[in-house]
Order: C-alpha cells, then sequence, then structure tokens
C-alpha cells in the first residue's frame, strides 16, 4: 500500500457519480477535506444535472458534469462521453483521487486520470468481474470509523489517509437569494415558515413509493389534527403522483411538484415544520437543513440509509416482508423491491405525530 505523505494534497478528485441523495452526504467528506486542506481545489465528478447544486452550496470548488443518458446509450456514445470526462479531468493534474462510486465506470476513471494517491474500497460494494482491476493504491474499509450508516462508507477514506474526522453530519443551508425566492413562493400561497409538512411522495423507481392514496389519508388525518398546511415537493416526472394525491385531499395541500430546482427545493425544505417521504434524495436534503424527518422505507435498512443528524423516524414494515407486486420486485435488490407498500397509514400518522410533539416541545424549551 502507499504511504501518505504528510504533505498537503493540492488538487483532489472526488467521484460521486450517483444520486442527489449520495451527494448530500459526501458533502461531509468535502467539508473534511476543506478543513484538512484549505487551500485545496476540491473537484466533483458527478451527473449535470446537479452540477449547479454542488457549486451553489461549496460542496466542490469545480464540477466536471457528465450526462448519464450517454453513459447508458450506444457503445459509440458511451465512448465519447467517457473520452471527454477523463480530458476535462486530466487537466487538473489531480494528486488525489477519491471514488465513492466504487462502480466498474469510476475505477476506469481512477485509472485513467492517474492521480498519485488512489484512494478505493476493499472490498468493493460489488465483486470486480473477470478484466476489472482496482487501480486504486490506498483501500478504505467499506464504513470507516466505526459507522454502520452509508455516510460512513462515505467518510471511509479519511480514515485510510489518515485524515481526523472533525465533522460528520452533512449541514446544507439554502443561499440568501434561494430564502428570498421561496418565501416569496410561500407567501403567495398564503404558507407560513414553520407552519407546514413537505411531503414527498416519488422515488426514482416505483417500488420505492409509497401508495399516493396512503399519503392522502396522512395528509388529511394530520392536517386536521393540527392545522398544518401540506406542501407537496418533487420532480417534474412525479406530477402524476401529486395530482393522484391533491385530488383526494384539502384545498389547504399545495403542490410544487415540478415548479423548483434543486437550490430552490433545499429552501422550502428548510421553511417546513416536517417532511414526511419515501426513501430519497429529498429525505436527505431535508436532514441537512435541520428540518426533522419521517422516512418510509422498503426493503432498503434504515440503520443504513436513514435521515441523520435531526429528530426523525424511519419506519419499514415488518421483515421478510410478504411479497407486495411479485411482477415488479427484483429483490434482494433494495432498489428495485415494492416492501414499503406493506406500510399502512396508521404507523406512520403515528410517527408524524410523535416527531411533531418532540419538535413542538423543543420550540417550546426556545421560546
Amino acid at each position: 500500500m502507499l504511504q501518505i505523505s504528510p504533505a498537503p494534497f493540492h488538487s483532489i478528485l472526488v467521484i460521486q457519480t450517483k444520486f442527489i441523495g449520495d451527494l448530500v452526504l459526501a458533502s461531509a467528506l468535502a467539508k473534511n477535506l476543506r478543513l484538512e486542506f484549505p487551500g485545496a481545489s476540491i473537484v466533483f465528478l458527478c451527473e449535470a444535472r446537479f452540477e449547479s447544486f454542488v457549486m451553489a452550496h461549496g460542496i466542490a470548488s469545480e464540477v466536471v458534469a457528465f450526462r448519464r443518458d450517454r453513459m447508458r446509450g450506444t457503445p459509440l456514445e458511451r465512448g465519447k462521453e467517457l473520452y471527454a470526462m477523463v480530458r476535462a479531468l486530466r487537466r487538473f493534474r489531480f494528486d488525489l483521487t477519491i471514488d465513492l462510486s466504487d462502480s466498474k465506470t469510476s475505477r476506469i476513471v481512477t485509472g485513467l486520470v492517474n492521480a498519485k494517491t488512489r484512494v478505493g474500497y476493499n472490498p468493493s460494494e460489488r465483486p470486480l468481474r473477470m478484466l476489472e482491476r482496482q487501480p486504486a493504491n490506498v483501500f478504505a474499509k467499506p464504513y470507516g470509523f466505526d459507522g454502520q450508516h452509508f455516510l460512513y462508507r462515505y467518510l471511509s477514506p479519511l480514515e485510510a489517509l489518515g485524515i481526523e474526522l472533525r465533522t460528520v453530519i452533512p449541514n446544507l443551508q439554502p443561499l440568501p437569494l434561494e430564502t428570498a425566492k421561496a418565501l416569496a413562493l410561500l407567501g403567495q400561497h398564503h404558507l407560513r415558515p414553520n407552519a407546514f409538512i413537505a411531503v414527498h411522495a416519488g422515488a426514482s423507481f416505483e417500488g420505492r413509493r409509497w401508495q399516493p392514496e396512503r399519503f392522502a389519508a396522512v395528509i388529511v388525518e394530520i392536517a386536521g389534527e393540527t392545522g398544518l398546511d401540506v406542501v407537496l415537493v418533487g420532480g417534474p416526472d412525479e406530477r402524476e403522483i401529486a395530482e393522484r394525491i391533491v385530488a383526494r385531499t384539502a384545498p389547504s395541500v399545495v403542490s410544487l411538484v415540478g415548479d423548483l430546482s434543486l437550490e430552490s427545493l433545499l429552501a422550502v425544505l428548510k421553511q417546513a415544520r416536517l417532511f414526511l417521504g419515501n426513501e430519497s434524495g429529498p429525505m436527505h436534503m431535508a436532514a441537512a437543513t435541520g428540518t426533522p424527518v419521517v422516512g418510509l422505507f422498503g426493503l432498503t435498512e434504515p440503520s443504513r440509509w436513514g435521515p441523520v443528524g435531526v429528530p426523525s423516524i424511519s419506519l419499514q414494515p415488518p421483515m421478510p416482508c410478504a411479497c407486495m407486486a411479485e411482477d415488479l420486485c427484483r429483490a434482494p435488490d433494495p432498489s428495485k423491491a415494492c416492501c414499503v407498500w406493506g406500510l399502512e397509514v396508521k404507523p406512520v400518522v403515528d410517527a408524524v405525530r410523535e416527531v411533531l410533539s418532540r419538535t413542538e416541545m423543543k420550540l417550546e424549551r426556545a421560546i
């Protein structure tokens, strides 16, 4: 194994090609790197749609972005995108590469960039296939600092490099301009800060989305009981889910689904009294702003992927679950299993009440 020099690194590449929730968790790694090497340039390799968010919130000094659709295209399209990606990266002359993605493509990129110090995982998340190689010369444990949450997987390279862990919990706060825009938008809908629940009923895979009808049932009960308004959030491809919820709920439910950039979404989540939603990127974004969370999980283990650093309850149906959709489930892959559909309405209502009660007590103490 390479012996780490005590001299600071000057140009650092972090490869995080996954999703927005992963980037939120990886922001804690970036913060520690910045504290350890304040003069270093920290570059993130990430998907193009996340570039402005990563830059706006200071997660990276610079971003090299790629298009996921091209990386999933024809061999020629993939080759062109990979060539452009590596060419853009090599101009930085990195002396440290940290591969958080731990994928076949990220290992290829690590090898081609060829920084002197290259951190990867041992063992890899998935076994290397024939002809694959691990270009790393410094190896991080699957979970560093004796942690169990996936956050500690993204912090593990620090331990491998002998860097002190100075901060753990991701902390992302909206920009002042985005806060002003969020307050103005909420005002247009007669919504007050800290007086609404943000609900995200979407997720990247259908099986990870709790049924819209059940979200609606929770909203009706909690809104009627507490007087809190409800704001639906999500991406443009989740509008149909929002429409199904709005059709079953009171007029006080406002849908901002498809109307917010990631930067604006963060600002809206910061103003919420509570976040209720499926295991997804917005859940981690809400937690990173300090907003309490009720998270709904299926086969994914909440102890690995639950919200961190805020009052929260993560709900999961009893395991092993009775299969809810045999034609759709692809267990044991947690991203392709419909176990969350087994959650009933009552435990979710009870969890929302419990977290609201905890935060109410904190508010009273503060006053």
